[in-house]
């Protein structure tokens, strides 16, 4: 379990990239593990934008990343479908729910349990 534990601490690391060339004009930021990615500099210092983008991080690593993907885009085409709006399909998303949900709480991940996005279904 030890063992495990180092080695999931040594992947939590986390490469911050900035390049407004790779997101879309809507978007400030996109996590792909073990990346963050950001169109400005700044926010690098926005400790609940890094924070918002850290739970996407931890969803993808509990869900072993490409699943996640999977699920969020079938969450999303559902939530299109249901909403017929595309920002409220996005804001809807589960995985989104609970990162916004929780941004602004900086101690989230110290307490969260796994599978927790589960909960804004």
């Amino acid at each position: 379990m030890v063992l495990i534990t180092k080695i999931i601490a040594y992947f939590w690391a986390v490469f911050l990239i900035v390049n407004k060339y790779l997101l879309r004009k809507r978007f400030v930021g996109l996590t792909l593990w073990p990346f963050i990615i950001m169109k400005r500099v700044e926010l690098k210092d926005d400790v609940v934008f890094i924070n918002h983008e850290r739970i996407h991080l931890r969803q993808q690593l509990e869900m072993l990343v490409l699943p996640f993907f999977i699920w969020y885009v079938l969450e999303y085409s559902i939530r299109l479908v249901q909403y017929k709006n595309s920002y409220k399909a996005y804001s809807n998303i589960s995985f989104e729910r609970e990162a916004y949900q929780n941004e602004g709480n900086l101690d989230y991940l110290e307490r969260r349990s796994r599978w927790s996005f589960i909960k804004y279904l």
